[in-house]
């Protein structure tokens, strides 16, 4: 038997001559288990909207995208980019549609607003991912000769645009060849006439919008020979092709970046990690307010038990093994606390999940808070607490002086 972890067993479930050291104690736990249950609900809240931003971007957005590294056009006739685009055409279920990217002017009847195009090609119409986005209207690009547009739902509201109206949505773009007149500007730049055909719904859509359109359109525009585009997107079906992308890194070396889901929203992904960890920190530091208690409980205990300290040294234990026993007096304390508190925060989340009690104010894409839970949560809240308890146990026990041993 290990006797300082008996000895703290024993003081943990013993009634203190002081009754406000047990109440001290008792509280001490209580206010750690709420500390702790705050943690793990919060925390998860936090990954089920993770989740939801997470799975929107996902929604539409390309597996991978190949960029250059320099300048902002691909040459889809160069040799590494052409056996790229072969390797990842060979891979099951993969495809590849070469994009042009460019920021517009574009007016609509008498409002006018900035807008990014987006020229595709042929059958990116026929993406299931994009179908499922379609808001009014359809999507296609094409009507016969006719060229069509498809914009997206908040530049459409800001343009007050509708796919069942006649009125043409007007692009321009500064010719990149001719020199800016100061007298006529005007008449530097390119512009094309389309007619709306459909609105799009893109949940992390940028503050300018897009507007898709054919890829010969936004060629002619931004002024590219044939067999150039500023990006390729590559679409998977599942995990199939994600090994050929390794390999196509390889082939393409350092002139491109190759970007998956992740990268390509680098940004957002690391500011909801950040806001993660601030909420985290904030809840933890009140945690390490609260356990300040055990310091004080701990202390008066080994004022308390002054006399039965001086009998375990008669008995022949060290002072070192005297101090182990009111350390893990008070990390029991804590540790108890923490236990209950991630326990009922656990079944909270579920009671959440399964029953979805606590509705989410506003328009979203859900009525309800959601809550993942993560195990990673639950380890890391249980592991800081222990730390916590263990440091705030070791204060009022260092009082504990290396005396000599009593003679028997």
């Amino acid at each position: 038997m290990h006797l300082p972890s008996f000895i703290a067993r024993r003081y943990l479930f013993s009634k203190a001559h002081r009754n406000v050291i047990n109440i001290i104690s008792v509280v001490s736990a209580a206010a750690i288990g709420i500390g702790c249950m705050a943690l793990i609900v919060i925390l998860s809240v936090y990954n089920g909207f993770d989740k939801i931003v997470e799975s929107s971007y996902n929604s539409y957005i390309p597996d991978y995208v190949i960029t250059p590294a320099k300048g902002k056009t691909i040459n889809l006739e160069e040799q590494s980019v052409s056996s790229a685009i072969k390797k990842i055409s060979s891979a099951g279920g993969a495809e590849v549609f070469p994009a042009l990217e460019e920021t517009v002017y574009v007016q609509y009847d008498v409002v006018q607003s900035i807008a990014k195009i987006k020229g595709v090609p042929r059958g990116y119409e026929n993406l299931e991912r994009l179908q499922n986005c379609i808001s009014d209207g359809d999507f296609e690009l094409e009507f016969g000769d006719l060229p069509r547009a498809v914009v997206e739902d908040n530049l459409a509201l800001t343009l007050m645009l509708k796919p069942q109206f006649f009125t043409p949505l007007e692009i321009y773009l500064p010719s990149r060849t001719d020199d800016i007149s100061l007298v006529m500007p005007q008449q530097s730049l390119l512009s094309q006439e389309i007619r709306p055909a459909g609105t799009i719904t893109l949940p992390a859509a940028d503050d300018k919008g897009t507007v898709y359109i054919r890829d010969s359109i936004a060629r002619e525009l931004m002024e590219l020979e044939e067999g150039e585009c500023t990006r390729l997107e590559v679409y998977l079906e599942g995990n199939s092709g994600r090994s050929a992308m390794k390999e196509v890194k390889k082939m393409l070396g350092e002139g491109y970046q190759v970007k998956d889901r992740y990268q390509q929203n680098e940004t957002i992904y690391k500011m909801m990690k950040a806001e993660k960890f601030a909420i985290y920190m904030i809840l933890l530091f009140v945690v390490i307010v609260i356990s300040v208690n055990i310091l004080a409980s701990l202390s008066m205990l080994i004022i308390e038990k002054k006399e039965d300290i001086e009998t375990y040294k008669a008995l022949g234990m060290t002072n070192s093994s005297v101090r182990k026993s009111f350390i893990l007096h008070g990390w029991l304390i804590c540790m108890v606390g923490a236990v209950l508190g991630v326990a009922l925060g656990l079944v909270l989340c579920w009671i959440q999940h399964r029953f979805h009690i606590v509705g989410l104010p506003g328009n979203f894409v859900i009525s309800w808070y959601p809550v993942v839970v993560k195990v990673s949560d639950v380890i890391l809240t249980l592991l800081s607490v222990a730390v916590i308890g263990l440091i705030m146990a070791y204060i009022p026990a260092r009082s504990i002086r290396a005396d000599k041993k009593t003679n028997t």
